[in-house]
């Protein structure tokens, strides 16, 4: 028995002091009034004094157990101290209960009756059973102290056995039972470990702020609610306990829904989730997801409802401002193109027609540009938002003003509108747009052209009517900016556009309104400027700056270009008669001006009247001027050596000639068209090589070349290596008027080449509407501009390269392409197949079988 207990009480001795199981308890000291009291009754039962050893005995067994919370404060003091701990239990359990029992037992010798004797040791044992609970070991050490001291009555073989047997029985039993607590113990301790790791998890959850618990009983009142809920209700928690739980709900606004689908579910008694509610809070508007499910006890009564509760507040603002994100431009609060695009639909999809009408302006800003490459794009941004300020209070209530992307802006004014009002409101828009801004202290100044249509007259859908403002605005654009137009019919019509030119075009000889302009020409192995080509330009005074392109082609067709050749030479040859004489002047001649018998004459007339030497004056003429070979021709290039004005090959490879006429035709040069040169540096290019026999044969035939177009350093090298006499391009000079080309030469005549390393495909400048497709999204964006390779589109935002993109002009017109760069609400694509030019310069798109285009 000594040893079991001796093992039992270092194996806790052993154990962490967390799981230490002490044998002696605090409250010891409760037995000794008990064992008095005892002992009080069996004196009287007695009748007599015991002898002096009983009575010490008795006296120690009491003192002992007095001593108890000494023990006690020993034991737990000397965990680390194994004999020390086992003396206080043998003291402080061991002692007391063997005291007691030797007492009764010299009692009873004395005369004690043995029936009250052994009584009162059961009562004593009792006690202990108590005071020692669930310390086994304590208990059945004590029991068989007690019990052996009935031993000295007896004091035999018999009687020891007995002891001995009985002890040992106490010791299995003692060991069974120390295991079965010890299991017991661990799995309450688990169970509390676990109980307090959810607690603490509950808890973290709840001071978050971001989660917190309720629970109701069986009439829907509160019991328990997290402190943090109470406190975002500005009540405390005691406030809140014994409310109904539709209280913490706020019914106005659009909560109301989500209270009564709360009162179904507590009323069905049925579990719910995600219930979003307002909370009845009384500062800042806090938002809640309900969730709980009904409660029942073991009985299957229902008892009332516990559930938790999730802040959705950040979650609401969130998207709140998604959504404001996805329908108002970022920059300047305005609708973006998406929420500008839905009001339109909306008011063209209007049950009857008089809803159906607005009108419709399309706005961009003039010399936008310009403030962004100097000032830099937060001073744009700046301009931009003005620009949106200024917009709103033109427009006030009469419609809504979008920002669609970049410079471009759109306002829709509902209901019927009539011209004179929206040109009014054009005009101020106008107006307003191009007084003076103050960005980063300086003063700039913008302007805006502005494009209407008007539905249903000017289209019944939205991107029809899109597509026709945006004719509107480029019209706009054409007319010289500053402007306002409205959608026309002539808009579409190139032959009525035409028409008016032409008549723009008669008028304009008549006023005298074109211009020369001269483009240097360099000597390339000096780098000396060593001549002019006089360009034709026209300032309409309507339409602005038009390219040759546009009404030269116009004035062939309707005659007139006769007449402005003759102006050009007498313009031009004026105007080298001030000029150093070692510079030289070359001048365009048409097919049709070549074909007038007359042209020797006029020429000769024209340098006689300004006093040039005929040998500065250079005619450049195509290659269609040989269509028609025949002795005329001949003729006539003889009647012009005669005059003695040099002769230019202009656009050499670009007609359908032969050589031949080369044999007998007495060019001076041979003039390099810039399609070739434009490309001759990319990889694979035939161009160089093209460029090549050029030269050859120009030296072969002692002619000089000038290589027209040359805009970078890359091609200015490989046109001088590959033998190019002289270089005509803006890699030198840009053309300039009269006076400033009277100023350089009176220099020292030395051209400098200033111009970007390398080149891109030509690009045209466009403004249409376009449909991307991009995953199945289709999105509308402005091609803004175009070249053979690719395009830049603006209106996309966060496409990233290498997305393949779809790009619908329109039903039966599209092209693939690949986005290789993305800025902010523009990328750059890369077309799947290059776009064919066509002769006229022209681009189109490549579309069903080989060699079917489509106009852009």
């Amino acid at each position: 028995m000594h040893a079991e207990t001796s093992g039992a009480l270092h194996r806790a001795i052993d154990e962490p002091a967390s799981e230490q199981v002490f044998f002696l308890p605090r409250e010891a000291g409760g037995m000794t009034l008990f064992l008095l009291a005892a002992y009080g009754i069996a004196l009287v039962v007695f009748r007599d004094l015991p002898s002096n050893t009983t009575m010490g005995f008795a006296l120690a067994s009491a003192a002992l157990f007095a001593c108890g919370p000494l023990f006690a404060a020993t034991e737990r003091q000397a965990e680390k101290f194994g004999a020390l701990q086992v003396a206080s239990v043998i003291l402080g359990i061991v002692l007391p209960m063997a005291c007691s029992g030797v007492a009764l037992a010299l009692w009873v010798g004395e005369g004690l009756p043995w029936q009250w004797a052994i009584g009162t040791l059961v009562c004593i044992n009792a006690a202990a059973a108590a005071l020692f609970d669930m310390r086994i070991i304590s208990l059945f050490c004590g029991k068989i102290a007690s019990w052996a001291g009935f031993a000295v009555l007896v004091p035999g073989t018999v009687t020891f056995g007995a002891v001995i047997a009985a002890a040992l029985t106490l010791s299995l039993i003692a060991r069974l039972e120390w295991n079965a607590v010890q299991k017991r113990r661990l799995a309450r301790e688990a169970r509390e470990r676990v109980a307090a790791r959810a607690e603490d998890i509950l808890r973290s959850f709840e001071e978050t702020g971001q989660g917190w618990f309720w629970e109701t009983d069986r009439r829907g009142l509160i019991t328990y609610i997290s402190p943090k809920a109470a406190m975002a209700l500005g009540k405390s928690t005691a406030e809140v306990v014994g409310r109904p739980l539709s209280e913490i709900v706020d019914p106005t606004l659009g909560s109301a829904d989500a209270e009564r689908t709360l009162a179904f579910h507590l009323s069905a008694r049925s579990a719910f989730h995600d219930v979003e509610v307002r909370a009845a809070t009384r500062g800042d508007e806090r938002w809640w997801a309900l969730a709980g499910r009904p409660v029942y006890d073991s009985y299957k009564n229902y008892c009332g409802f516990r559930g938790h509760g999730t802040d959705l507040t950040e979650k609401r603002r969130s998207d709140q401002q998604v959504s404001r994100l996805a329908h108002y431009d970022s920059l300047t609060g305005l609708a973006n193109r998406v929420q500008m695009s839905q009001a339109l639909e909306q008011i063209l999809a209007a049950p009857s027609a008089r809803e159906r009408a607005c009108g419709v302006l399309m706005l961009d800003l003039d010399r936008f540009k310009h403030v962004n490459d100097t000032l830099g794009h937060p001073a744009g941004d700046a301009l931009l938002k003005q620009v949106a300020q200024r917009l709103e209070r033109s427009i006030g209530g009469a419609g809504r003003c979008g920002r669609l992307g970049g410079d471009e802006f759109q306002v829709i004014v509902p209901g019927h509108q009539g011209r004179d009002t929206l040109g009014h409101m054009a005009q101020e828009i106008i107006a307003a747009l191009s007084q003076p801004y103050s960005i980063q202290g300086q003063s700039v100044v913008i302007g805006a052209s502005v494009g209407i249509a008007l539905a249903p007259e000017h289209g019944s859908t939205s991107d029809e009517l899109i597509r026709n403002v945006d004719l509107a605005l480029y019209a706009a654009k054409d007319a010289g900016r500053g402007v306002f137009r409205f959608y026309a019919e002539d808009l579409h019509a190139a032959a009525e556009e035409r028409a008016e030119l032409e008549q723009d075009l008669r008028d304009a000889i008549a006023n005298g309104e074109f211009e020369l302009y001269y483009q240097p020409i360099v000597y390339a192995a000096t780098e000396k400027i060593v001549g002019f080509e006089a360009l034709m330009r026209w300032n309409h005074p309507k339409r602005g700056w038009l390219s040759p392109a546009k009404f030269v082609p116009i004035a062939e067709d309707a005659g007139l270009i006769d007449r402005m050749g003759q102006w050009a030479l007498r313009t031009a040859c004026a105007d080298l008669a001030r000029w150093p004489r070692s510079i030289r002047c070359a001048v365009n001649v048409s097919a049709l001006q070549f074909s007038n018998p007359e042209l020797p004459t006029i020429v000769a007339n024209a340098l006689a009247h300004a006093g040039v030497a005929p040998s500065r004056l250079e005619l450049e003429i195509t290659e269609s001027v040989f269509l028609n070979d025949n002795a005329g021709t001949d003729a006539m290039f003889k009647a012009l050596k005669r005059v003695g004005v040099r002769l230019a090959l202009d656009d050499f490879g670009t007609g359908y000639s032969s050589l031949g006429y080369l044999k007998k035709a007495p060019f001076d040069k041979i003039k390099i068209d810039r399609s070739f040169v434009q490309g001759a540096t990319e990889e694979g290019s035939r161009n160089g090589a093209i460029i090549a026999s050029i030269t050859s044969l120009a030296e072969a035939l002692h002619m000089d070349t000038t290589a027209e177009g040359v805009e970078t350093l890359d091609e200015l090298e490989l046109v001088r290596l590959l033998g190019c006499s002289h270089i005509q391009g803006h890699i030198y000079f840009k053309p300039m008027d009269a006076s400033d080309a009277t100023t350089l030469v009176s220099g020292d005549l030395i051209a400098e080449a200033d111009g970007p390393q390398s080149a891109r495909a030509p690009r045209q400048n466009l403004l249409r509407r376009v449909v991307v497709v991009n995953n199945g999204n289709r999105l509308n964006a402005t091609l803004r501009n175009l070249s053979e390779s690719g395009a830049m589109i603006e209106g996309l935002w966060n496409l990233p390269p290498g997305s393949p993109i779809r790009i619908e002009i329109d039903a039966d017109k599209s092209v693939t392409a690949q986005v290789r760069w993305s800025r902010e609400n523009r990328v750059g694509v890369e077309f799947h197949a290059p776009l064919r030019r066509r002769p006229d310069g022209s681009l189109a798109v490549l579309k069903g079988e080989p060699g079917q285009a489509c106009d852009w």
